[in-house]
């Protein structure tokens, strides 16, 4: 079973996590690529990763804007899988992962 994190518990993660907020129940973050094809492919690469970790983002693409949502929703909220998806998602925007 999945445990939802409290508002204290995902704060503190937060801080080490660039740009992520809280958004009711789920953690955010907008991320700008210099064009539509960069922003694709970061979204692939980042899919091949969620699936191996069995948790995928709510994502919204606009040409060089991607706008990630991580919830889990059988814990009905923020859980440690979306703080781990989260740092994933975060190492490939930040170049230290290519695929």
């Amino acid at each position: 079973m999945v445990v939802k994190l409290s508002e204290s518990e995902i704060q503190r993660e937060l801080l080490d996590l660039d740009g992520w907020t809280l958004e009711g129940d789920k953690i955010t973050r907008e991320l700008v690529f210099p064009d539509f094809a960069s922003a694709f492919g970061f979204m692939a690469s980042v899919a091949v990763a969620a699936e191996s970790m069995r948790h995928h983002p709510e994502w919204f693409n606009v040409y060089n804007k991607v706008k990630i949502g991580l919830t889990t929703h059988e814990a009905g909220g923020v859980s440690k899988n979306d703080i781990a998806l989260a740092r994933e998602i975060d190492s490939f925007y930040n170049g230290r992962r290519t695929g």
